[in-house]
């Protein structure tokens, strides 16, 4: 057998058994997720924790539960600001919010939440439509180490530039100061902006529903997943949301044909937002 081929296989063989390790002593459930993300992003937990192989640190990721938070750090895909993909946010605000004025209480639920950006953002927008009194945002992510974060809210003052930038080709109506309070190199939301929002752990991989919603967001995550993984949580998001409720996806993502037939009807295709028949 080619050397090469061989160590392949025998990482590859590390790789599983490191997955099955992390479901089973902390219940975190990689084992659906793209190979190809999860190889990359383990080797280069093994090189910062100066370790020789996969298994090496599946031994220390079982004895130190320190070690499996910063795994975790490693796996999740952290790439969030405010008002990201700011045509999103109009489109939103165009083809989606008009549609929630009739519903007496309005729950969404943002998936894959890291530090919440896109949570708050949402908050901002549905302020200015007239909605965030009667609407709860539920942000969750599988890291609890984000979700600390984002139920933190304080963000980088070097970033607020950007933010704005987003936040006006968003259709924002005001600015990002009305918001936030910046003081030295923090900025925090102002009173009241995290008042109906809840941030809390959710494992999409193993965790079933815990609400019905009127919008489920859940953008830029599942390209990392497998597609057996992506069916199960597709099947979670449907039975989540209420009938004629929005689903919105990335814009790398798309929704399985057979959904966009038999269960859903389409909003905005370059956008990918959706929305159920029934």
């Amino acid at each position: 057998m080619n050397p090469a081929a061989h160590e392949l296989d025998v990482e590859g063989l590390e790789l599983e058994l490191l997955l099955e390790a992390m479901f089973r002593r902390y219940g975190a459930d990689f084992r659906g997720y793209a190979r190809s993300s999860l190889r990359r992003r383990i080797r280069n937990m093994v090189r910062d924790e100066r370790l020789g192989s996969i298994s090496a640190l599946q031994e220390k990721i079982l004895r130190e539960p320190e070690a499996m938070v910063r795994l975790l750090d490693h796996l999740s895909v952290c790439v969030t600001s405010m008002f990201r993909d700011p045509s999103f946010f109009l489109a939103f605000r165009q083809k989606v919010v008009p549609h929630l004025f009739s519903a007496p209480f309005v729950r969404i639920w943002c998936a894959g939440a890291a530090t919440g950006e896109e949570v708050y953002s949402l908050a901002i927008l549905l302020s200015e439509e007239g909605l965030f009194e009667r609407c709860r945002l539920y942000g969750t992510d599988i890291n609890a180490h984000l979700i600390e974060k984002a139920r933190r809210g304080v963000f980088d003052a070097a970033l607020m530039g950007e933010y704005e930038a987003n936040y006006r080709a968003a259709g924002g109506k005001g600015s990002l100061s009305d918001y936030f309070r910046v003081a030295y190199d923090g900025a925090t939301p102002r009173h009241g902006l995290k008042r109906n929002i809840l941030f809390a752990q959710h494992n999409l991989a193993i965790d079933g529903s815990f609400n019905e919603f009127n919008v489920i967001l859940c953008r830029n995550v599942m390209i990392y997943f497998g597609a057996e993984l992506q069916n199960r949580v597709h099947e979670l998001f449907f039975q989540s949301l209420r009938r004629k409720g929005f689903l919105c996806l990335g814009r790398r993502e798309s929704l399985p044909r057979a959904l966009a037939k038999t269960r859903y009807e389409t909003v905005d295709a370059e956008e990918r937002i959706y929305r159920r028949r029934s």
